[in-house]
């Protein structure tokens, strides 16, 4: 009996330390791909999105406002960095984002050439309860330059923030910004001071791993 004993307590302590040294399940850790309890994003893993089906990406006047630049179409890529267990912070670089089809009805614009993002990448961090913040490389900003066709000629407006924050949902894979500040840094009077950015990206997808939808546990 003693001998059993000993053998049944080698056998589980074994077994406790496999169970220590795994990876992390697909449900434990904060990125899934497919579902809730899907695959995990693995570190590596390429991200994207484009604008949700019937928004646009909106460089407005004011935070309740409806003057300014709005853009029907726009995507990001970002890579994966750190993809822990949950509850906790995953991280990823975004290596590129665009905005194209954009117009504007700021009296005195006559078309907008170009939404750039500047200073890329970004890092972001995805938390488990859904929070989602993009910020710049140590020692920069986030920046986009807005150039203008105006009465008076072409006019570039340079944009600055030092981060911003959206939420992510699992109802419709989706990352939502709303009314993040952009200060203008240099421009002419017709861009307006601060642009107020709103976005929803959805779905957000695992392009890596066939385009299946990003879920945040």
């Amino acid at each position: 009996m003693r001998t059993r004993s000993l053998l049944a307590l080698v056998g589980t302590t074994a077994a406790l330390m496999v169970s220590a040294v795994s990876p992390a399940s697909a449900a434990d850790t904060v990125l899934t791909t497919g579902g809730l309890a899907g695959d995990a994003v693995a570190v590596g893993d390429t991200l994207s999105a484009s604008l949700a089906s019937g928004t646009t990406g909106k460089f407005y006047s004011s935070a309740t406002g409806t003057s300014g630049v709005s853009c029907a179409e726009s995507t990001f890529t970002a890579t994966v960095t750190d993809n822990p267990a949950g509850p906790g912070t995953a991280t990823e670089t975004v290596d590129a984002h665009t905005f194209g089809n954009c117009t504007s009805n700021v009296f005195g614009v006559t078309g907008v050439n170009s939404v750039t993002v500047n200073n890329l990448p970004y890092t972001t961090t995805v938390t488990s309860d859904g929070v989602v913040t993009v910020s710049p490389a140590e020692g920069s900003v986030l920046q986009t330059t807005v150039v203008l066709s105006t009465l008076l000629g072409t006019i570039n407006c340079v944009y600055q923030a030092p981060s911003i924050t959206g939420t992510s949902s699992n109802d419709d894979n989706s990352i939502n910004f709303t009314s993040q500040p952009f200060t203008k840094t240099s421009g002419s009077s017709l861009c307006f001071s601060t642009g107020y950015f709103t976005a929803k990206y959805a779905p957000v997808t695992n392009t890596t791993q066939g385009g299946a939808s990003v879920f945040v546990n």
